[in-house]
């Protein structure tokens, strides 16, 4: 792959990416630009590497998945909202972003099972895709799902 063409794939799936982080990271933009900036260059590092048999926008997502699993991000996680609201008040999540009690309640799952609930609802990605990216079989994936589900209905009162 020429840089030219990694370029523009990158350009292409830049915003799907940063919407996944930016929810990996429950709304913390600043750890999300980290996070994709990170992954861009390991993604650049890795592109003679990529054969071009899936999709890249599934490609990069893993390597933005791996390299937030490996951030001081993915190690935070809460016990409850109001925990979550109080140690990152309204410095990680802006007050006015519709989907703050969101993040905050992603906060508190752990990261696997919050990266299989935002890259299925939030991303619209298949079991089977979530499964590629993740480097999960496709049960794991199921039960990350049915598990993180009924964290979140529990922790947002659905």
């Amino acid at each position: 792959m020429t840089r030219e063409q990694f370029i523009q794939l990158v350009s292409d799936e830049q915003e799907a990416l940063r919407g996944f982080l930016l929810a990996l990271c429950c709304g913390n933009k600043d750890d999300a630009d980290d996070i994709a900036q990170d992954a861009l260059v390991k993604a650049y590092l890795a592109s003679a590497g990529y054969q071009n048999k899936g999709k890249f926008q599934s490609w990069l997502l893993k390597i933005a998945q791996n390299t937030f699993l490996n951030h001081k991000a993915a190690q935070r996680t809460f016990e409850s909202i109001e925990e979550a609201k109080t140690v990152l008040g309204t410095s990680d999540a802006d007050a006015k972003y519709a989907y703050q009690d969101l993040y905050l309640a992603l906060a508190t799952l752990p990261p696997k099972e919050r990266a299989a609930i935002v890259l299925f609802y939030l991303d619209g990605h298949s079991v089977k895709e979530i499964s590629q990216i993740t480097d999960t079989s496709e049960d794991a994936v199921k039960k990350q799902l049915s598990r993180g589900r009924d964290k979140l209905k529990t922790r947002l009162k659905l």
